[in-house]
C-alpha cells in the first residue's frame, strides 16, 4: 500500500524531518473512561474492538494500513495490561507510542534520529517529577521495560512502518549545463527543415524511411555524457552506502545514551519519587 508523489518540474511542498518538543500526554488519546473500559474488558478481542471503534479503523479488509495501525495499538495496550499499568499509565504509554508513530510517518524522508529523540523525551516527560513539564508517572523499572519494548518492536521495524505510512517520492531530474548547447528535440520526419509544415514533411518522406529510422542503433554517448554518468553513479553509490548503516547499531547507541540519562536521574532522587507515585496510584 503505497502512494506516489511525483515531482516533474516544480517540486511540491513535502514535510522535512524536524525536531519535536515532547509534552505530558495523559488522556491525550485515551481518556479516563476509555482506559478503564480497556482495563476491565472481558477479553483481548473486546479490547481490539474498542480500539477499532475509538480510532475509526473499520476498513481492515480493504485497507492494509488500517490493519497494521490497529495491530500497533492492540499490542501496545496488551503490553500495558500485561505489566499491570493503571489507567493513567495505560493512557500515557499508548500516547507515547502513537505520537512516536505520527512523527515517523509525517515525512517520507529519513527521520529516525528525530523520531527516537522525540520518543526518549516523551518517556522522560512521564518519569521525572518536574511540574508542569514532566511528572513521575513511571518508575525507573517501568521506563526500562517501556524502552526495551518499543525498541524491540516499533524501532526494529521502523523502515517497514515508514514504507507503509509515507508516500513514495519520485523525482524526475533534468540537468542543463552553462555553455553547452541544448540537444534539439528530434522530429518524427528526421532532418527536414523545421519551418516546413508537418503535412508536407510526411508527404515528402520516402516510403519505408520511418522503419529505417526506427532500426538505426542509438548514438554512442559522448565523453562528456560518460563523465556525467560516472559522476552521478559515484554520488549515488556513496549515498546508498551511507544509508545502509545498521539500524540495530543506531538503536543500541541511542539506548545506551538513554540508560545513562536515566541513571543520572535515578541518582538525583527522581527514581525514588517515581516509585512512590506509582504505588500510590495503583489500587
Amino acid at each position: 500500500m503505497e502512494k506516489e508523489s511525483t515531482m516533474p518540474g516544480v517540486v511540491p511542498k513535502i514535510p522535512q524531518p524536524r525536531d519535536h518538543k515532547a509534552q505530558v500526554a495523559i488522556w491525550a488519546d485515551l481518556d479516563a473512561t476509555q482506559s478503564e473500559a480497556i482495563i476491565n474488558a472481558a477479553s483481548l478481542e473486546e479490547v481490539r474492538s474498542l480500539l477499532a471503534d475509538q480510532f475509526k479503523l473499520t476498513d481492515l479488509d480493504d485497507n492494509s494500513a488500517s490493519s497494521i495501525l490497529l495491530d500497533l495499538y492492540y499490542y501496545t495496550v496488551q503490553f500495558a495490561l500485561n505489566k499491570g499499568f493503571n489507567k493513567e499509565q495505560l493512557s500515557a504509554f499508548f500516547s507515547i507510542v502513537k505520537k512516536t508513530h505520527e512523527v515517523c510517518s509525517e515525512t517520507p524522508f529519513g527521520n529516525l534520529e528525530q523520531t527516537y529523540n522525540y520518543f526518549k523525551e516523551l518517556v522522560l516527560c512521564h518519569a521525572v517529577k518536574r511540574p508542569p513539564w514532566s511528572i513521575n508517572l513511571f518508575s525507573p523499572d517501568q521506563v526500562h521495560q517501556i524502552t526495551e519494548y518499543v525498541l524491540n518492536t516499533y524501532f526494529r521495524h521502523y523502515k517497514l512502518y515508514k514504507y507503509v505510512f509515507t508516500p513514495m517520492v519520485r523525482l524526475d531530474l533534468s540537468i542543463s549545463y552553462a555553455g553547452m548547447p541544448e540537444t534539439p528535440v528530434p522530429s518524427e520526419a528526421g532532418d527536414v527543415e523545421a519551418d516546413q509544415p508537418v503535412e508536407e514533411q510526411k508527404e515528402e518522406q520516402p516510403a519505408g524511411e520511418e522503419e529505417k529510422l526506427m532500426e538505426e542503433p542509438p548514438e554512442e554517448e559522448t565523453a562528456a555524457q560518460k563523465e556525467l554518468r560516472k559522476l552521478i553513479t559515484t554520488q549515488l553509490n556513496e549515498e546508498i552506502s551511507r544509508l545502509r548503516l545498521s539500524l540495530d547499531e543506531q538503536i543500541q547507541l541511542n539506548d545506551e545514551a538513554l540508560q545513562k540519562k536515566l541513571a543520572s536521574v535515578d541518582g538525583g532522587g527522581g527514581a525514588k519519587n517515581g516509585r512512590g507515585s506509582s504505588k500510590g496510584k495503583k489500587k
